[in-house]
């Protein structure tokens, strides 16, 4: 399958997996741990996702990402989600200002903290829907609609949006519509004990580490319009259809736990970011040919947040996560033909 990509890519491609370990290296000079959480954010972007990231207070999640957009060379801009906050406080606003020259006084749009290449949407369910619905429009059609006017964003644009999970009061949840719209769900758990203590270590001093810069913008967009060429066999395809097909309770097929802990199943879209998630990761661990194991690698932060579970689930204390393992352990991986 290389035979089928160009020159470039593949070159990229090789130039990506040399500097893996190298771009891992620089972030971890910043984050202890959390190796999995960065390959998945970064499986996002190369996708050209959006992903919706969970985790408790104190875990570094702002730092995190704005190391990231360091290292990758990207504007970087915070959005602290308020109950008061308002659409014009995200994508911009038009104010009147007076020409000099002339005297008139003309319109003249200020862009918002929406135009960055990396936007980390802090508490997202803390706002309104009327707020939300209007970050939801950038991610989908990367332009925003101010005063009757259009604006692109830059390329390449990546929205990360993190949610709270244990304090739910005063929050406007996203509805199960505007979660779909993320490709990956990723939750961020607690450091392990060894990693807490160099943690403990490396931030109670003053030093501060300078991180280089492995990527920029021109390359990542390059990188995504490689993913998207890397061919995929029938078989695979069969394989995230299938899994995604299988969640679903209505389904001929469905399994007998999923009848028993599922409402509602994923959507076409959960299959759609299984493909091209798996395509990303070949990609990020320096292969041309994408794998079962591939789709797997993706499949938790792809249907975590598309899987609705229903009172039996809840009482017996079963998660989304866990139906998920135990539906990659049911469902056997196609032969090739």
């Amino acid at each position: 399958m290389k035979e089928n990509m160009e020159k470039d890519d593949i070159k990229l491609v090789e130039e990506l997996k040399k500097a893996k370990e190298l771009l891992f290296a620089e972030i971890g000079k910043v984050i202890i741990g959390q190796k999995p959480v960065v390959e998945e954010m970064l499986i996002c972007l190369f996708s050209k996702g959006n992903c919706l990231l969970e985790g408790v207070p104190g875990l570094a999640k702002t730092l995190l990402v704005r190391t990231i957009a360091r290292v990758l060379n990207l504007k970087f801009k915070r959005i602290q989600f308020t109950p008061d906050l308002m659409p014009s406080d995200i994508t911009g606003t038009d104010i009147i200002e007076e020409d000099k020259t002339s005297g008139k006084r003309i319109f003249r749009f200020v862009q918002g903290p929406i135009f960055a290449n990396i936007v980390l949407a802090d508490e997202i369910n803390r706002t309104p829907p009327k707020t939300q619905a209007a970050l939801l429009e950038a991610m989908q059609e990367h332009m925003v609609t101010a005063a009757g006017n259009t604006y692109k964003l830059e390329e390449p644009f990546f929205v990360l949006a993190t949610q709270n999970p244990i304090e739910q009061e005063g929050t406007y949840p996203l509805p199960e519509a505007q979660l779909d719209r993320f490709m990956f769900n990723i939750f961020i758990g607690y450091p392990t004990e060894e990693e807490e203590r160099e943690i403990i270590k490396t931030t109670t001093t003053g030093e501060i580490e300078n991180v280089k810069m492995i990527f920029n913008g021109e390359e990542i967009l390059k990188l995504q319009q490689a993913v998207r060429k890397i061919p995929v066999s029938d078989h695979i395809v069969n394989y995230g259809m299938s899994i995604a097909r299988r969640t679903r309770p209505k389904e001929p097929e469905a399994l007998d736990f999923i009848k028993r802990w599922v409402s509602w199943g994923a959507g076409p879209r959960a299959a759609q970011y299984l493909i091209i998630g798996a395509k990303a990761h070949a990609l990020l661990n320096g292969s041309y040919n994408v794998s079962c194991e591939d789709i797997r690698a993706v499949a938790l932060p792809v249907l975590r947040h598309r899987i609705i579970t229903n009172f039996n689930a809840e009482a017996e204390g079963v998660s989304s996560a866990v139906i998920i393992k135990k539906l990659l352990e049911a469902i056997p991986e196609p032969s090739y033909k």
